[in-house]
């Protein structure tokens, strides 16, 4: 069945990124004279750019992890899982268009590092660590990785793409097999670049702090935030008329999947914070003081949101079957997700002057609107339901 926009779901996108633009205008009209409002708008932009970009990333690494498992429930829901992953190279264009804006004014009071007078000795703000660094964290060799990453990602995005329409025409297994090895070898380089990309483009905005966890940190929530998407993207789509070979048990899956990476990002958060606690070296307890010092309220009520909502209302098989929890339940973990990624950049950004504001709500709701437009085109593209995928049958039989 092909799937056809509503006029609805175009207004309401429509309206989404209208309102965005606005507050965002105002809040920037508002903030002009303030100081920090190049650091607010510079974050604000990488914060819901890297969400929305992550979204899609986590999207792609599942469908890697189908095809290199030989998954076979997911079958009918593929294309949805491929209608997400679609919005990867228009997150990569947003993600180099600020990294862009970043690097031209000198790290944006983001990177400190790309900013020469803390490396230069005898600059006023020359900074001995962050001069350490430079093998590493210097603007040619970040840009050089920042591209084999994106480009490595959008290389195995159009080729799983192109394989999965193809495999629609000609059916047979071989494309099957295709798609199998190439999502073991993505997986091998995801497993690398999951967490070198979270060092260059989070964590070193504390250019001081490290955590051999947080590559893992960043890539669970990753996860956890698509995984969400797919389940409510599921519950529209069925509520909506289509995907009729799409059963109470491949929305269980999905549930059990978001209520399994809730729990992978709450384990790794507590892990994290935990070993740094109980060490209490200066060096690595800087992050977390500076977030519970100056951000309390919002750093634990973001891990309660993440951690407890899931806990609480996903536990039991009928809450994995229930349209409306799910519904619920979803809202509220991509609501604590965008939160994390906030607690992510803010702190290191703007210090004690972090808020949440209209610039911004009004960016998240932009792209909101412009996310949720791209991935509902995408399913145009093609029938909701492959064709000749091997595992069709399968999982149209699903049960649990």
């Amino acid at each position: 069945m092909e799937f056809k926009i509503t006029n609805k779901a175009k207004t309401l996108t429509l309206v989404l990124m209208a309102i965005g633009v606005v507050f965002t205008a105002i809040g920037i009209i508002i903030n002009f004279d303030n100081h920090q409002i190049l650091p607010r708008v510079l974050g604000s932009s990488l914060v819901s750019s890297f969400f929305f970009f992550s979204i899609g990333l986590g999207a792609l690494f599942f469908l890697a992890l189908a095809y290199a498992t030989e998954t076979g429930w997911y079958a009918t829901v593929k294309r949805l899982i491929e209608g997400i992953a679609g919005f990867l190279p228009y997150g990569i264009g947003l993600m180099i268009l600020v990294f862009i804006v970043i690097s031209v004014t000198d790290g944006g009071h983001i990177y400190s590092w790309m900013n020469p007078e803390y490396t230069t000795p005898g600059e006023e703000h020359y900074d001995p660590i962050i001069e350490g660094k430079t093998g590493y964290l210097n603007m040619i060799f970040w840009w050089v990785r920042t591209i084999i990453y994106l480009g490595t990602y959008y290389i195995f995005w159009t080729g799983f793409r192109k394989r999965s329409l193809e495999e629609d025409r000609v059916g047979g297994t071989e494309i099957h097999f295709k798609n199998y090895k190439k999502g073991a070898l993505f997986l091998v380089f995801f497993a690398v670049f999951s967490s070198t990309s979270s060092w260059d483009w989070i964590m070193s905005i504390d250019v001081h702090w490290f955590s051999t966890l947080f590559g893992w940190y960043v890539f669970a929530g990753m996860w956890c935030s698509a995984m969400t998407v797919l389940v409510l993207l599921t519950l529209y789509l069925k509520k909506q008329g289509y995907l009729p070979k799409v059963n109470e048990s491949h929305i269980h899956d999905i549930g059990k999947w978001t209520f399994a990476t809730s729990f992978l990002w709450s384990y790794l958060w507590f892990s994290q914070y935990m070993l740094i606690w109980y060490a209490n070296i200066p060096e690595e307890t800087v992050y977390h003081l500076a977030r519970i010092e100056n951000y309390q309220v919002l750093y634990f009520t973001m891990f309660i949101i993440n951690f407890a909502f899931p806990m609480l209302l996903l536990m039991s098989r009928d809450a994995k079957r229930h349209s409306g929890i799910l519904t619920f339940v979803g809202l509220i973990i991509l609501s604590g997700h965008w939160l994390d990624v906030y607690m992510m950049v803010a702190p290191g950004t703007l210090g004690v002057n972090g808020t949440i504001g209209l610039i911004e709500i009004g960016m998240v709701l932009l792209l909101a609107g412009a996310f949720i437009r791209i991935v509902l085109v995408n399913l145009t593209k093609a029938p909701l339901t492959p064709v000749n995928h091997p595992f069709l049958d399968e999982s149209i039989h699903h049960e649990i």
